[in-house]
């Protein structure tokens, strides 16, 4: 099965313009180590203990089940604003901020300056800050910040992924240890990740999906978070992941992270046309019977 990356291909000239997406990887990294700390600052002031202590801290986007904190619009600006100092002449395409979803001219950032915020929300500790930067639409670096546990994934087109530990400020900076995924060759014995939609009718099929699995995978785990999940796989701790439904900012740094470390991974077009397709992540040794168990069921096909 080969990878799928994005809807078009990196151009060689990029691929081959090693300097850049080092110095790209640092930029993601460097970001979302800032955000992260800003997120563990804010969350306790406008959530406190039992819940919301701010007026207008939560507010519904897309559902009435979709909610977007006063911390992911607040994170989302410290990003931009971080981004533009570091890179003044980038777009930035975010989650809550908005940007062009289908510009590939130049150096794209595409962020979520909290993924998982329903975690976030219920003090679940389960959230992340992703930063990915984009040429021609396709990723070729990016970072993940697990807020809460502080690991940072990364990774670089043609580079490799990696994990380090964010340390207290007046610690030493942990050194990063490479990621590799999971060497699970066999179907029925992989742990699966997934999530869910807020739109009913959508969530409907997934359930769907998942009751026509479950017999078929050793489990399903469901973290409230794709870059986490994505991240996982990377890791080694989910052999796979697969979800329809999910924005660019949900997988732009992660599924490059999974990619790196060596997973076969498919994505949805770039565009908003592929808002209902899946995206799926696996182990190479599991990648074409899981490709053929989700074809099998019809998960492979948009919701």
């Amino acid at each position: 099965m080969t990878a799928i990356c994005c809807d078009r291909p990196v151009p060689e000239q990029t691929s081959n313009n090693s300097q850049l997406i080092a110095e790209l990887r640092s930029v993601a990294e460097e970001v979302a180590e800032v955000a992260t700390r800003f997120v563990r600052r804010r969350r306790p002031e406008v959530f406190g203990v039992s819940g919301p202590v701010a007026d207008g801290a939560v507010r519904a986007k897309s559902t009435p089940t979709d909610p977007v904190t006063i911390v992911d619009s607040e994170c989302e600006k410290l990003i931009r604003e971080e981004l533009h100092r570091r890179r003044p002449g980038d777009a930035v395409l975010g989650e809550e901020g908005g940007g062009d979803a289908t510009a590939t001219a130049g150096v794209r950032w595409v962020v979520d300056p909290i993924d998982g915020t329903v975690n976030f929300m219920y003090g679940i500790r389960a959230y992340a800050v992703s930063v990915a930067a984009q040429i021609d639409g396709a990723s070729v670096a990016g970072a993940v910040a697990d807020v809460a546990s502080g690991a940072l994934y990364s990774a670089a087109l043609g580079q490799g992924a990696a994990l380090r530990q964010l340390d207290r400020e007046d610690a030493v900076r942990a050194a990063p240890h490479p990621l590799r995924c999971s060497s699970e060759t066999d179907v029925s014995h992989a742990l699966v990740a997934t999530g869910f939609a807020y739109a009913a009718e959508i969530r409907r099929k997934q359930g769907a999906f998942v009751a026509a699995i479950l017999p078929k995978v050793r489990d399903i785990r469901r973290i409230g978070s794709a870059a986490l999940d994505l991240c996982m796989v990377a890791s080694g701790q989910v052999d796979a992941h697969f979800e329809h439904g999910l924005n660019p900012w949900d997988w732009a740094a992660g599924s490059l992270i999974a990619r790196e470390a060596g997973a076969v991974v498919q994505l949805p077009r770039a565009s908003g046309a592929g808002a209902r397709h899946v995206t799926v992540a696996a182990a190479p040794g599991i990648a074409d019977e899981f490709l053929e168990l989700l074809r099998a069921h019809g998960a492979l096909e948009p919701v």
